[in-house]
């Protein structure tokens, strides 16, 4: 449906006003992974309509669990698990259906599925997720693209170290490791508040896991998991891409039910830029910009607590409109430049190669059509497209629709005129 619709843009009006920032994308995939584990029912709270957290719902009844949305409740019952595949056109969807792997392993001693799609980043290997598995006793056979993973005599408990914090990962090795027999000790463990997330979910439902959040995670494997009702964390990138497009634009936001203490990376660029933000109790924050951008320093992506690659894109926006020169250096992704010939066509002067992007500020953006060619990358479009002078429309909404909520109504509340119109 979203490949035949636009997004509409008239630029130029400051963005404003008090906005609520949705249930965190990257926390209720593996969430809603981790409910297969659990002999009963799960309720989660909190969960953004997404079409990623769709294709996750429909993995869920593939695989025989009973599942149902209300409002932003989602609840999943899999007490009658009754298969171990996923097919591969849900695979194709969902760049995190990976992470589904270890939780059915766990469930069923089996799994059987092909490599994930979703956004095209570049190499993403889940080699550190097969790996890990083996080390748990997993026998992995591979052929034409599709994965049969096997645990004959179960999943047991390892010492694994990874050789790069990745987020998947972590969260396939915790899936896999709660109901393994014995512990399982993991070093080098990606730090993400989202792991945290998940790990004090598994946790309220009866697994024994410490660390979560250090490089050093414990797990001690249980016979089964039990139900629960949990409420996802709230979403970082979401919040901050928001305080992108107040910044591009010399807005003002008071965002509720964010989380600042992990946000510090890029609240400290922001703030680096001209930006000021004041956390007060109760997760809000305000935020404005009012002064004149100033370049910040060079902004290297890093795993958490890093400045994060999943804000790099919307960032960027924001730096064409700053006074001087910045350099962005992307060390996780490969292909995570894919927005920049869409900023350039508005007017930026951006040179990218490679890791390495050279924006050149310029004193104003002018509208153009854009095509988002990825979810964060749409995500800077909007950015940009809100601070540009004239009108802009932007196709490709099937990447943006992946990662937040209802985009164009957000914004709405906060002053901005956009709409989303059929082709």
């Amino acid at each position: 449906m979203n490949n035949s619709q636009k997004l509409v843009i008239s630029g130029g009006r400051k963005i404003e006003g008090e906005l609520t920032v949705q249930g965190a994308k990257n926390s209720v995939l593996p969430l809603l992974s981790a409910a297969v584990l659990v002999h009963g029912e799960s309720v989660l709270h909190n969960c953004p309509q997404l079409t990623d957290v769709d294709a996750a719902c429909r993995i869920l009844s593939g695989l025989g669990c009973r599942c149902v949305r209300s409002g932003g409740t989602i609840t999943v019952n899999a007490s009658s698990v009754s298969r171990s595949d996923i097919p591969d056109e849900l695979m194709r969807e969902m760049r995190s259906s990976i992470m589904f792997l270890g939780s059915i392993l766990g469930r069923t001693g089996r799994c059987r599925l092909s490599f994930p799609g979703g956004c095209e980043l570049g190499a993403r290997p889940i080699d550190l997720h097969l790996s890990a598995l083996k080390q748990m006793g997993a026998v992995i056979t591979e052929e034409h693209g599709i994965l049969d993973v096997s645990a004959p005599q179960g999943l047991k408990g390892a010492r694994i170290t990874l050789s790069f914090p990745s987020v998947g990962a972590t969260e396939n090795i915790l899936l896999a490791a709660v109901t393994a027999r014995g512990t399982t000790e993991l070093h080098n463990a990606a730090r993400e508040p989202e792991i945290c997330d998940i790990a004090d979910f598994l946790i309220k439902c009866g697994a024994r896991i410490s660390g979560a959040g250090s490089g050093v995670i414990y797990i001690e494997g249980v016979e089964r998991l039990y139900p629960s009702e949990y409420s996802v964390m709230p979403d970082r990138i979401a919040a901050g891409t928001y305080l992108c497009c107040a910044a591009a634009t010399g807005g003002e936001l008071l965002l509720s039910g964010c989380r600042t203490e992990n946000m510090t990376a890029f609240l400290s660029v922001l703030e680096s830029m001209g930006c000021r933000g004041y956390a007060y109790g109760g997760g809000k924050l305000y935020f404005s910009r009012k002064r004149k951008l100033i370049a910040p320093p060079t902004i290297r992506t890093m795993p958490y607590p890093g400045f994060p690659t999943d804000i790099q894109a919307p960032i960027m926006s924001v730096t064409t409109l700053a006074e001087g020169t910045s350099v962005f250096v992307e060390t996780i992704f490969d292909n995570r430049y894919r927005h920049v010939p869409e900023l350039v066509r508005l007017g930026a002067s951006i040179k990218a190669e490679g890791r390495v992007a050279v924006v050149e500020g310029v004193k104003r953006l002018t509208g153009a059509k854009l095509c988002a060619h990825e979810l964060r990358g749409g995500a800077a479009l909007i950015t940009a497209a809100l601070a540009a002078e004239g009108i802009s429309e932007i196709t490709g909404l099937n990447y943006i629709d992946r990662g937040y909520d209802g985009i164009e109504a957000v914004l709405r509340q906060a002053g901005a005129d956009i709409k989303r119109v059929n082709v």
